[in-house]
């Protein structure tokens, strides 16, 4: 993986509802992390509303207890949901995420 190193805010989506029965989103912070990402790669997703384009990013990152699938990296301007975590067999103390982001 050709890495650039960034540092991201962790963050935690919180869901409520409005007054008039709507939804809404706001983010509780959980800290800052450091990471090595990889290159952004860009696919339509078709669904009955439309096309989405939905970007992909795998990173790398030491093992933390605060990282949650649902949870959001805040870097470079963007916000990348956690969609899964999995270990690396070859460097002990780290693992592999992989983040997307629907545009």
């Amino acid at each position: 993986m050709s890495a650039a190193r960034v540092v991201a805010e962790l963050l935690q989506p919180l869901e409520a509802e409005t007054p008039y029965g709507g939804r809404v989103v706001s983010y509780a912070p959980l800290g800052v992390a450091w990471l090595s990402t990889g290159t952004a790669r860009r696919r339509e997703r078709g669904e009955a509303t439309g096309a989405q384009v939905v970007e992909s990013l795998t990173a790398e990152i030491r093992v933390d207890p605060r990282l949650a699938e649902g949870r959001v990296l805040r870097f470079g301007g963007r916000d990348w949901e956690i969609v899964s975590i999995g270990a690396r067999g070859d460097r002990p103390g780290r693992c592999e995420l992989r983040l997307e982001r629907t545009r």
